[in-house]
This record gives structure tokens, C-alpha cells and sequence, in this order.
């Protein structure tokens, strides 16, 4: 028998995860599989990309986890630089541009995966496409924004407009700042971090302020100003005008599916592909997709959300791999956890906003403590602020966020576990963790916020 071919769209996280797992369960013999990746690398993290713009990470090559040749050599037929440009899902094939050739082709497939990712949110203002103005969601992106930074030269007093104040937008003006540039964080919001609620986003606009960050709350932009040289020169807002010498945009991501929206595959809300536990897209049995081109359902909220994040995209690809590859596998589901940081200040959070909450219908309280990472009395002791949300009467954990430094946001995992398990705060309070003055009080601060939420929780029934 001839073998089946899994045709893959996309060459990073989640598609290779699913082309190299389909092919540890099926040699080519039986499953041939071609790649297609329009840009010029595959398997790298874009998680890391602040880290190599700032220069923590010394190499670009340092983010790439798995190379085309490497791919290759596990009898994967990945093609770089070539761009899949449309779905013939009755006829079962895709068809590609190589992008170095100019030539088009058809391709047909018995499988299929998309894994086209996201991009950058760009808003259709004057000056967006000006020289010197960044997004920043691959490789390519960075390394374009590192040129242009090298462009400037040994320019004094060297500016940076972010424009977002996300985790793309906090990591970016972090990498900004370390490179030497006066940094002005432009934000929409009440306050940076809308991930976070108000009150602990506030926090991170006062971390950020002493860092010496300025950040514009309430800052909607309405241009980007040029030069002679056509290279950015100003920032316009309805708030003022801000000086830039270059530009980086961390408003954001959008899932990357006008593709399959050409091809009349289902998508959700959030504009991501709808898949099912197996991650095979919704009414068409041959086609599976993942990674940041899709919505997941939340597990606290009922819904599904887009989450773009390297660790939920590699455990799609995993579970698709062993689907197509005659295994099995299921993604249940996430509870939204992420931490970042802006230069020493962590930051954290898990489950629903006071906002999420309401949004589905359920009452809740809410609990904040200051705490410390380590027993107030050891040498090196930091605060931390956690915030934790309980639905009203039952006491189930809904949501928990952190701000502080001396390894709070790792704490978050403890949170999310509860999560994932459904717990109450009052179950919270019994959790045996880990405890010695290095590490922690001797009521650890996530324990400390699910005590004072059971009382809040008894208060609000009384």
C-alpha cells in the first residue's frame, strides 16, 4: 500500500511538535510528511525574543530548539520559505509559493495540520509601515528590529516608543531600557497589564515607573510621525505626541486564520480555529490544528479564549502527532496561567479577572495580601502582593495574580494545579507545601491570600 501523507502548515511549535511525534509512531513507509514554513526558521521559542533583543540571550540561534536539517534528517520533507496560499479541503490538497523561486504548486494531502500561529496586532493607522516600527512574533521579526537598531549608530540619547503594555510590551520595554534607550510605554488601559486587574496592574505601573519606564495610561495612538529619511520620528496620540527613534509594537496577537476561513473551516469568538478534544477541527475528520492559530476552552470560565503560548502549542502538537500517527491523545483544556517579568519585578497570573468573572455569570469575592518570598527575617526578604478570587458560597477557586519579585510568580503553579483540580480556598489552606526561611514564610503568601479568601468567603455568607 502506497503510504498516507500529513501535509503540515506551519513549521514551529505546534506543527513540527505534531510532524516529529507523527513520525516516531510511523516511518515513511507508511506516513510520508511534508512541512511548509514561509519564513526562514523552524522550532524556535518567540518566548525568547526579548531575551535576545536585550541581549541575555547572546545568539539567535540560541532559540532554536530543532533546525530544518534536523527535521530532515527524521525523514520529514519541511520546505522553507514557502508559503501555503490556499485550502482545497474538497479536493484535499493546499497550494504553495516558494517564495525564493516565485513558483506555485499543489500539494495533496490525506492529512492535514494547520499550525499557521498568530500575528502581530498592527491597527490600520497612518505611518504603521514607517521605517523603524517593530512587531515582534518571530525570528524574522527579530532580527528585522535588530538591524534596525544597529542602523542608529552610536546615537545619544536613543528612544524607544512601546506601543501595548501586555507581556509583549512590558518584555519589550525591558529590552529596550537594557539597550540603553529612554523608554515611553504607550497604553490604552487604565493600567499596564490588562491581564491583570486594575489594582495589581498598578503595581506594575508604579515597579515600571521606578525602573525609570514611563508609561501613558489612557494613550490611544492615532499616528506614527516620519522624517526626511522616512524613518519613524514621533508617536501621535490622543494624548500627546511622544518622540521615537524606533518603534516596537506589543499590542498583542491575533490567530493567523484568514487560510482557513477561505476555506470555510469553523472558527470561534476570537477569531481561532474550533477544534475538539483531539485538536481535529470541528466537522472535518482529516484536519487537526494547534498551537496559536486556535481557541482552547477554559476550564474555570466554560468558554474558549485564544491563548497564544509556546507550552499549550507544544502540547497540541504532541496530541496531534499521536492522533495522526494511530495513537491517542486529548487536550482538555488550560486555565489561563502566564508569568513574565520587567526587569526584577515577576509577574503572574492564573484563572479569571474580577471581569472574567462577572462576564460568565459568577459571584465572587476577593482576597489581596502583602507577603514576603522568604521568612521576613532572612537576609534578602522582597514583598509580594497576591490577589486571590473564590466564587461566592462554594469557595472554588477562580483566579489568583501576583506581583512582586524574589521568585513570586512561579508560585502561580501551585494556583493553577488548584485550578485544574477544582479545589476550594478552604482545601487551599491545607496544601502541604514546601517550607524553609530561603524559601518561604512559614505560611507560604499563597496560602496566606486562600486564608483570608475563606474568610471573605464566610463573611460574604453570614
Amino acid at each position: 500500500m502506497a503510504a498516507e501523507r500529513l501535509v503540515v502548515i506551519g513549521g514551529d511549535a505546534a506543527g513540527m511538535s505534531a510532524a516529529s511525534q507523527a513520525r516516531r509512531l510511523k516511518g515513511p513507509e507508511a506516513l510520508e510528511i511534508v512541512a511548509f514554513e514561509r519564513g526562514h526558521f523552524t522550532s524556535y521559542s518567540a518566548c525568547g525574543i526579548p531575551y535576545w533583543v536585550s541581549g541575555d540571550v547572546e545568539a539567535r540561534d540560541d532559540l532554536i530548539a530543532r533546525t530544518p536539517e534536523e527535521h530532515r534528517e527524521r525523514d520529514i520533507d519541511l520546505r522553507m520559505r514557502t508559503e501555503v496560499t490556499e485550502l482545497d479541503v474538497p479536493g484535499r490538497r493546499v497550494k504553495a509559493l516558494d517564495r525564493e523561486s516565485g513558483e506555485t504548486y499543489w500539494t495533496g494531502y490525506d492529512k492535514l495540520v494547520i499550525a499557521t500561529g498568530a500575528r502581530p496586532v498592527r491597527p490600520a493607522l497612518p505611518g504603521m509601515d514607517a521605517a523603524g516600527v517593530h512587531g515582534v512574533q518571530t525570528l524574522d521579526d527579530g532580527q528585522a528590529l535588530l538591524d534596525s537598531l544597529d542602523n542608529l549608530g552610536a546615537k545619544e540619547n536613543r528612544r524607544a516608543v512601546v506601543v501595548g503594555a501586555g507581556y509583549i510590551g512590558v518584555e519589550m520595554a525591558e529590552a529596550m531600557l537594557t539597550r540603553g534607550f529612554e523608554v515611553t510605554v504607550l497604553n490604552r488601559g487604565e493600567q499596564p497589564m490588562a491581564t491583570l486587574d486594575p489594582d495589581m496592574g498598578r503595581l506594575v505601573h508604579e515597579a515600571m515607573d521606578g525602573l525609570g519606564i514611563t508609561t501613558v495610561n489612557g494613550a490611544a495612538v492615532t499616528k506614527i510621525l516620519t522624517g526626511p529619511d522616512g524613518r519613524v520620528s514621533e508617536v501621535a496620540t490622543d494624548a500627546g505626541t511622544y518622540p521615537a527613534d524606533v518603534v516596537v509594537l506589543g499590542i498583542g496577537v491575533e490567530p493567523e486564520t484568514a487560510l482557513a476561513r477561505e476555506a470555510g473551516l469553523p472558527v470561534g469568538p476570537h477569531g481561532g480555529l474550533l477544534t475538539d478534544l483531539a485538536m481535529r477541527v470541528v466537522g472535518h475528520e482529516d484536519i487537526w490544528a494547534g498551537g496559536d492559530c486556535v481557541e482552547v476552552l477554559d476550564l474555570v470560565a466554560g468558554r474558549t479564549r485564544h491563548i497564544a503560548l509556546g507550552t499549550h502549542a507544544n502540547k497540541h502538537g504532541q496530541v496531534i502527532g499521536s492522533n495522526v500517527g494511530g495513537g491517542y491523545g486529548t487536550f482538555p483544556g488550560v486555565v489561563g496561567t502566564a508569568v513574565s517579568k520587567v526587569c526584577d519585578l515577576e509577574i503572574a497570573r492564573t484563572g479569571l479577572r474580577e471581569k472574567d468573572a462577572r462576564a460568565v455569570g459568577l459571584r465572587y469575592v476577593t482576597a489581596t495580601v502583602e507577603s514576603t518570598g522568604r521568612a521576613g527575617y532572612y537576609p534578602g526578604a522582597k514583598p509580594m502582593t497576591v490577589k486571590m478570587i473564590a466564587e461566592l458560597r462554594t469557595g472554588r477557586l477562580l483566579g489568583v495574580q501576583i506581583v512582586g519579585r524574589d521568585g513570586a510568580a512561579k508560585r502561580v503553579d501551585v494556583a493553577a494545579v488548584a485550578l485544574t483540580a477544582g479545589m476550594t480556598v478552604e482545601q487551599m489552606t491545607a496544601l502541604d507545601l514546601g517550607y524553609a526561611p530561603p524559601f518561604s514564610p512559614v505560611w507560604d503568601p499563597v496560602l496566606v491570600a486562600a486564608r483570608k479568601a475563606v474568610a471573605a468567603v464566610r463573611g460574604a455568607g453570614s
